[in-house]
């Protein structure tokens, strides 16, 4: 199985995607990389068996009922700002983690989703199966709440303000995986440089989680909201440790000294 894990900007540039090759004990990355434009995107999701994408797959329902019969000349229909701003999705993840999303109708995240929204068209058109609630090829990742939920430091590693925050991050999820996945010396290298590398990389590691079964999905009183909405996927707490096996132990009287 190969999972890929995308970490998508608005640009090119800023975007990063990771792949991981996996057998039933043991995962390696087997790509890493950085500035990938739409068409490099659509390459590898169609070579990977799941992909975790790091953006909203769609807008709030309530958002786009009422900015679409405004734009028809209709009047607006009253409606609470979180229910504007916010899907339902995003509640949960609020609800679980106890942090919000980004707002996809009224923060810059926003953008990207415009990217997003034309990255599944086209996948569409061609005949891949897009399934916003992740039942498909493709699936919503949310790296920062993967890593509160895995007990990680989920901020103060981004940017160059961050880079000290990176690398003890990274050293630490070495240490949680140390049995079982491979990091060669140049992902070691641009994860531990760049914040969208280690993103893509997490997401890669939520793909898995997904396709084994490991995140929740949506309740079926919100399966067709979500449908059009989006659905984040939320791995167990302790997914990281089943996505492969063997799991590598500390030391109790050496905390420097892995077992693996």
């Amino acid at each position: 199985m190969i999972t890929l894990g995308i970490d998508l900007a608005s640009r090119p540039e800023r975007t990063a995607v990771c792949a991981i090759e996996w057998t039933p004990t043991r995962a390696r990355v087997v790509d890493v990389a950085c500035d990938q434009d739409d068409a490099a995107l659509l390459e590898r999701i169609v070579g990977a068996d799941k992909a975790g994408l790091d953006v909203p797959f769609g807008w709030p329902e309530a958002f786009v009922e009422r900015v679409a019969r405004f734009h028809a000349g209709g009047e607006w229909a009253e409606a609470t700002v979180a229910a504007l701003r916010f899907r339902e999705t995003d509640r949960v993840v609020a609800a679980r983690t106890g942090r919000w999303p980004l707002s996809v109708s009224s923060d810059l995240i926003g953008v990207p989703a415009f990217r997003a929204a034309r990255l599944l068209s086209r996948l569409a058109a061609t005949g891949h199966a897009v399934d916003r609630r992740g039942g498909g090829r493709l699936v919503e990742v949310y790296p920062a709440a993967a890593l509160r939920l895995w007990g990680f430091a989920s901020t103060g590693y981004k940017r160059r303000e961050g880079r000290a925050g990176l690398a003890a991050l990274l050293g630490e999820l070495r240490r949680r995986t140390c049995g079982w996945l491979d990091l060669d010396p140049a992902t070691r290298r641009l994860c531990g440089a760049s914040d969208d590398a280690l993103d893509a990389l997490v997401a890669a590691l939520v793909a898995r989680a997904a396709a084994l079964g490991l995140c929740e999905p949506p309740p079926p009183e919100h399966a067709a909201r979500a449908a059009r909405e989006g659905w984040v996927a939320l791995p167990a707490d302790d997914a990281l440790d089943r996505l492969a096996g063997p799991r590598c132990e500390v030391s109790t009287d050496r905390p420097d000294r892995r077992l693996c």
